[in-house]
């Protein structure tokens, strides 16, 4: 289906504000929406829902752990092992860290809270691509580290995120920009900040007007910014190329003098603000965010209705990120019931995560329980083909560029049977890992909506949690009569039921009642397709 732009563009949405828009903004901004966060967004005005969810949260009170057990540096169990000597290399204790920190990072994504901070810094994961696993050489802590970068700049100036990537440790060791020379240039780094990082391929990937002149002149500027053997970062002004770089008409020829020295450094400043003075490069991040946030088709109608506009704010704003989101979703275009109608397939990381915070699963609080339970979801995420860490390409996620599939990318005969399995096996007997349990608890997320005695409440509105499109009267009245009434046709049987199992909570065959019919209904409505649309 192709989206249509909407003729109101980016006016600032006046229409009503209820479930349906409440749901669909939670479930593009955080993971999932879940019965409480819908009542609390509902209280506020629509501005007001969108402007809490751009305030950044605070930097995470935690770090990795050794959930893995021998660690050759003598790490024990459950301490984190950040901060240890990075000069001790071990490809075998760097692979049991990456898994304690893709686990660590579930962890942050399930307590994301009433923010949009986690799922942006997710954003900026999938921009810069890391793939941790060929790169087994580079120290885990320096991918730790590269998380919080991501995290401080996530809603702020974009300029300076990718200044502080460029000089990231783990960025420099991967496109190997700690080895480019003057002697020696190395131009991976200066082609994947144009093409990939800051101007991209223009609104139909055919290019942007840069040229191979401008990547070999990219990197000329770039070289010096290297490591030491702690892998801090270090400019080393005797690697650096102090000539000036001239670069094409795309750049209006602009030259950046060389400078030798320690002020060699600065050419980097330089080179980034030639980059962000493109009209492109405000229209490139644009487009991404709309990707990623809204839809996957971007056709001329939104390229001038929305990207353009759109780019004006980012640039007038000096590219600040919450700025440009802001005005995307309180836009009229947001909220287009057009728009709100046309869903996208959830990715792995929003199925997953999205289903354990609408569910409200119970995580244990050990942290080897808590553990066990978060490498179970990166698991079940790295086997939909989403994993942390470890993106396949430098472009990203493929679902999130490739057309003309895009989203659809996401599903095939494989992963769509394993999305049943993983959500059959949550309701029902759950999910196991070394003792540890995640089961949903289909009777206390049925207890937390708004009338749950009432068989006709009780669905509609788990439907407005669960799934975004919906579903036909019939359907609702098929799925009362053969399973929450058991083939009866009066209301009063579940009301009953659900009165005795409140009336009498311990009661387990009154619990077990209840928890039947609940669990046959919920695994309906996760076994349908639509379960798997945002």
């Amino acid at each position: 289906m192709k989206l249509p732009g909407s003729p109101l563009g980016l006016d600032p949405y006046a229409g009503a504000w209820d479930t349906p828009q409440v749901v669909h903004l939670l479930k593009r901004t955080l993971f999932g929406a879940t019965v409480s966060d819908i009542g609390y967004f509902r209280g506020l005005t629509m501005s007001q829902a969108v402007d809490q969810l751009l305030q950044p949260t605070a930097a995470p009170a935690t770090k990795p752990l050794n959930n893995y057990g021998s660690d050759p540096m003598g790490i024990a169990p459950y301490q984190t092992w950040i901060g240890a000597d990075l000069t001790y290399v071990d490809e075998g204790m760097n692979t049991n860290r990456l898994r304690s920190l893709q686990a660590w990072w579930i962890g942050q994504l399930l307590g994301c809270g009433r923010s949009i901070h986690e799922k942006m810094t997710l954003f900026w994961h999938n921009h810069f691509a890391p793939n941790a696993l060929p790169n087994l050489s580079i120290p885990c802590e320096l991918w730790f580290n590269q998380y919080l970068t991501l995290r401080k700049f996530a809603l702020g100036n974009f300029p300076q995120l990718m200044k502080a990537i460029s000089l990231d440790p783990a960025m420099l060791l991967m496109l190997n920009g700690s080895t480019n020379t003057k002697t020696s240039p190395n131009e991976n780094f200066g082609r994947e900040l144009q093409e990939l990082y800051c101007v991209g391929k223009g609104p139909d990937g055919t290019g942007s007007g840069y040229t191979q002149g401008d990547v070999a002149a990219a990197a000329r500027v770039l070289t010096g910014h290297t490591l030491d053997l702690s892998y801090n970062y270090l400019f080393q002004a005797g690697d650096h190329d102090d000539t000036n770089k001239t670069f094409s008409a795309f750049y209006g020829n602009q030259i950046v003098t060389g400078y030798s020295g320690a002020n060699g450094a600065g050419e980097l400043d330089i080179l980034l603000n030639m980059l962000f003075s493109t009209q492109e490069s405000a229209k490139f991040l644009c487009r991404k965010l709309y990707n990623f946030f809204v839809y996957y088709v971007i056709d001329d109608t939104i390229e001038n209705n929305i990207i353009t506009p759109l780019a004006g704010v980012l640039r007038q704003s000096g590219y600040n990120i919450s700025a440009v989101l802001s005005v995307l979703f309180k836009s009229q275009h947001f909220y287009d019931l057009v728009n709100s109608g046309a869903c996208v397939i959830k990715s792995p990381l929003d199925m997953m995560i999205g289903l354990c915070r609408e569910y409200q699963l119970a995580t244990p609080t050990d942290a080897k329980g808590q553990y066990d339970a978060w490498t179970m979801l990166a698991q079940n995420a790295a086997d939909l083909q989403q994993e942390i860490l470890c993106i396949p390409v430098v472009a990203g996620w493929a679902a999130y560029y490739q057309a003309p599939q895009f989203h659809e990318l996401w599903i095939n005969s494989v992963t769509y049977s394993q999305r049943n399995f993983i959500t059959d096996l949550l309701i029902g007997a759950g999910n196991m890992r070394n003792g540890t349990t995640m089961r949903i608890d289909a009777v206390a997320f049925t207890a937390a909506l708004p009338a749950p005695q009432d068989p006709n409440r009780l669905i509609t509105d788990a439907l407005a949690v669960l799934l975004r499109p919906p579903l036909t009267d019939g359907d609702i009245t098929l799925l009362k009569q053969t399973i929450l009434l058991g083939g009866g046709s009066t209301d009063i049987y579940w009301t009953n039921a659900w009165l005795a199992y409140e009336a009498a909570p311990t009661d387990m065959s009154a619990y077990a009642t209840v928890d039947a019919r609940l669990r046959s209904l919920y695994k309906y409505l996760m076994d349908l397709p639509e379960y798997h649309l945002s």
